[in-house]
């Protein structure tokens, strides 16, 4: 008798399940936020064909939120999307065909950058106060935006468009302000975010 009650206490202190009915449809609400973003008309800078847009702000928002695995979910999920046909990349592109122009590395980028800044953002969640979270998650949305999203998409310049470094580079650069200025604001929305909804990422991670 006293070896069934041992093992039938209350179960509240146990982690969220990874994959649970909320994680899902955080999933598909924000890959579709992402398609979203995409709608807005984005701003033409040189003659590459890889104009300024929202993306990057609501992959980076997306992965603040949604912590790694999940944020690449739904960046996967959105790009799967695009890829069988949905005119949902920037200027109602579609298709794989999207993977030869001079925006390659940054498609490409979005994925692997959405998860690693969502690891980032749970390691931020388990060490910093919540006063410095917002600080901390711009940092870590700029380090991975130079890091993954410039990189890849200076390399998949070089790739499709057959640019030097040099010339790939100074490209890349005019994009730069554009995304200081959407890392900050997704940092403090998704610092609002967490404070208004912990159950999203914050109780998850620690309870981890």
């Amino acid at each position: 008798m006293s070896q069934k009650t041992a093992h039938s206490g209350p179960t509240s202190s146990r982690p969220r399940r990874a994959w649970d009915a909320q994680s899902l449809a955080l999933v598909a609400v924000f890959a579709a936020l992402i398609a979203a973003s995409a709608i807005v008309p984005g701003s033409p800078v040189g003659s590459f064909g890889v104009p300024i847009t929202l993306q990057t702000l609501a992959v980076a928002l997306t992965a603040l939120v949604l912590g790694g695995t999940r944020a690449a979910a739904a960046v996967g999920l959105y790009l799967i999307l695009g890829f069988v046909g949905l005119p949902i990349f920037s200027g109602g592109r579609a298709g794989l065909q999207i993977l030869a122009g001079g925006s390659a590395g940054y498609i490409v980028a979005f994925l692997v950058g959405a998860f690693l800044l969502g690891l980032l953002a749970e390691r931020i969640i388990r060490r910093a106060s919540a006063a410095r979270r917002g600080a901390w998650f711009f940092v870590a949305a700029t380090v991975v935006s130079v890091v993954v999203i410039h990189s890849l998409g200076v390399l998949g310049m070089m790739v499709n468009l057959k640019l030097s470094w040099q010339a790939a580079f100074l490209a890349d650069l005019a994009y730069y302000p554009g995304d200081l200025l959407k890392n900050a604001v997704a940092a403090l929305a998704a610092t609002a975010v967490h404070h208004a909804f912990p159950d999203v990422l914050v109780r998850r991670v620690k309870q981890a």
